[in-house]
C-alpha cells in the first residue's frame, strides 16, 4: 500500500468516527463537556411581568386621566407575592425583578419622581407598559434555550440552574491510552545519558486531551517483540482508541505495524505524503477499536493529533461549529520536497480583522522547541512548492 494524500488520510479517519453513548452527570460538574440533550425552558422566562428598575408601578389610563400623584399602597420586593392596586389612584413602591401585579402597567423610576409623606409624584413623561419585561418575553414553557452538541460553558451550566436541570445528559468519552514507545526514552525524572531521551510525547497528547476534559492512562513501552505484543493485546481489549507514537518507521526495531496485524488490527493506511509525520500508522480491528500510531518525533505526534485525531473526537462527539480557519500568510515559503508541508506559525490580526500566519523556521521535525511560541500549524497544499505573502490557507490551531 503506497503513500496516501492527507485529504484520504483524513477521509479514511473521519470515517471511523464512533458514538460512545451518552451518560448524566451534575449539572456543576458539566463545564467543558459536550451536551448531549436539548435545555427546554420549564416555563415563561421571565416566568411574570417584572420591572427593570427601582420605582413606583401605577395603571396607565390613570395617568392618561391626568392623574400626576399617587398614595403609596404597599413596597413590593423581588420574591414576595405581587400586591394589587384598589384604586387607580395608588401606586406600589416596587422593586427590581418582582412580580407585578395584573392591576398594574407601568413603571416609573426614582430618579423621575417625588415622594412626600406618602404621597409619589411624577415629574416626566411617560409611555404605558414602560420598563416592563414581560412575561415570556425571553422564551415561553417548552422552548429550546440551548441546544445539544456543544461544548458546555459556564452560561449553559447557569442556564440549567435557572430550569432546575441538575442533571444533564453529556457524550460519553472513548476509553483511551497513551502509549509511547522506545528504549532510548527515559521517565521525565530521571537523567538521561548522552545517548537517551526523556519522554515528552504521551505527557504533550495527555494534556491536549485535558483541555477537552478527557482523562487517559498512559504506558510506556521497551523495544521488546513479544512485551509489547502482550501489552497492547490487553489494551486493545481494554481501550476504545490506542493514541501511540514511536515504532512506525523503516527501523530494526520499529514493530508496531507488524504487532498490531499479528494482534488482529487491520491496517488502513501508513504513510501520508506530509512532512512532519510521514510515517503514521492508522488501524481498527473487528470490534472498531482504533489504533493511532503516530512517529516518535514530538512535532510529528503534535501535528498529526490536532490534523487528525481531532478532528475524529469532534466528530465523534458531533460538536458543532468547529469549522476549519484559514490565514493570510505573511512571509514567501520555498518547499524543497514534493510532501504536504505543515509549517509551524505565529498568528496574529491585520488592521482588516484577518487573522494572519508569519512561519517559523524550524530544523525539521525532532525541533520541538517553537511549538511554544507558535499557535497553529499551516497547511501548504501538495500541488506547490513555492508560496507568497498574502496567500491564504488552512490553519490547525494549537496553544488555544
Amino acid at each position: 500500500m503506497e503513500m496516501i494524500t492527507v485529504q484520504q488520510a483524513e477521509d479514511i479517519i473521519l470515517s471511523q468516527a464512533n458514538d460512545f453513548g451518552r451518560e448524566y452527570i451534575a449539572y456543576d460538574h458539566a463545564l467543558g463537556r459536550i451536551l448531549d440533550e436539548d435545555l427546554i425552558a420549564d416555563r415563561d422566562l421571565p416566568a411574570f411581568d417584572r420591572p427593570t428598575v427601582d420605582g413606583i408601578a401605577i395603571r396607565y389610563n390613570a395617568y392618561e386621566k391626568g392623574i400626576r400623584s399617587f398614595s403609596i399602597k404597599a413596597v413590593q420586593s423581588a420574591g414576595e407575592p405581587s400586591v394589587p392596586i384598589d384604586s387607580e389612584t395608588e401606586c406600589i413602591e416596587i422593586m427590581t425583578g418582582a412580580a407585578l401585579d395584573a392591576s398594574l402597567d407601568t413603571i416609573i423610576r426614582y430618579e423621575d419622581l417625588s415622594i412626600n409623606n406618602g404621597i409619589a409624584s411624577i415629574t416626566i413623561d411617560i409611555k404605558k407598559g414602560q420598563n416592563i419585561h414581560l412575561k415570556g418575553r425571553d422564551k415561553k414553557e417548552g422552548e429550546v434555550l440551548v441546544k445539544a452538541h456543544q461544548v458546555i460553558t459556564p452560561a449553559i451550566i447557569g442556564i440549567a440552574a435557572s430550569i432546575g436541570k441538575t442533571t444533564i445528559a453529556v457524550k460519553k468519552y472513548p476509553k483511551i491510552i497513551i502509549i509511547s514507545t522506545g528504549d532510548e526514552m527515559v521517565s521525565p525524572e530521571s537523567i538521561p545519558s548522552p545517548y537517551q531521551l526523556r519522554r515528552s510525547n504521551g505527557v504533550t497528547i495527555q494534556s491536549v486531551l485535558k483541555n477537552f476534559h478527557i482523562e487517559t492512562d498512559t504506558l510506556h513501552l521497551n523495544d521488546d517483540y513479544e512485551a509489547i505484543k502482550k501489552e497492547l493485546s490487553r489494551c486493545i481489549h481494554e481501550y476504545d482508541v490506542l493514541l501511540m507514537s514511536g515504532g512506525v518507521s523503516m527501523g530494526k526495531f520499529d514493530y508496531l505495524p507488524q504487532v498490531c496485524e499479528e494482534l488482529g488490527v487491520e491496517k488502513l493506511f501508513h504513510k501520508i505524503k506530509q512532512r512532519p509525520g510521514k510515517p503514521f500508522w492508522f488501524g481498527k480491528n473487528q470490534h472498531n477499536k482504533l489504533v493511532f500510531a503516530f512517529p516518535g518525533n514530538p512535532v510529528s505526534v503534535f501535528m498529526c493529533l490536532h490534523r487528525y485525531f481531532i478532528p475524529w473526537l469532534e466528530k465523534s462527539l458531533e460538536i458543532s461549529g468547529n469549522s476549519s480557519q484559514f490565514a493570510v500568510l505573511q512571509n514567501d515559503i520555498e518547499v524543497p520536497f514534493s510532501l504536504q508541508y505543515f509549517v509551524q506559525v505565529k498568528l496574529g490580526t491585520n488592521q482588516l480583522g484577518q487573522l494572519t500566519a508569519e512561519s517559523v523556521h524550524t530544523n525539521g521535525s525532532g525541533d520541538f522547541s517553537h511549538l511554544a511560541d507558535t499557535n497553529a500549524f499551516m497547511e501548504l497544499p501538495l500541488e506547490k512548492d513555492s508560496f507568497k505573502k498574502g496567500e491564504v490557507y488552512k490553519i490547525w490551531k494549537y496553544n488555544d
